[in-house]
């Protein structure tokens, strides 16, 4: 029941480019290129959470471990 009611919270937050742990915009964080996802960029907030990045469509997403 609680995940039915954070998983929308937390897509919002990608929607909009920010932090889903600490509300700070995905911009302000440190990107480099993905090794392991091709066309895309890792970012990492300044909290420690890792996204993905697509600049095609420019959308985030959190990152798997098997990513990081």
């Amino acid at each position: 029941m609680f995940k039915n009611i954070i998983a929308p919270v937390q897509a919002w937050l990608l929607s909009r480019g920010t932090c889903v742990g600490c509300g700070t915009s995905l911009t302000e964080g440190t990107s480099k290129p993905s090794p392991k996802v091709k066309d895309c960029d890792q970012v990492t907030c300044k909290c420690g959470r890792v996204f993905v990045h697509n600049p095609k469509t420019n959308t985030y997403r959190r990152a798997l471990l098997s990513e990081i």
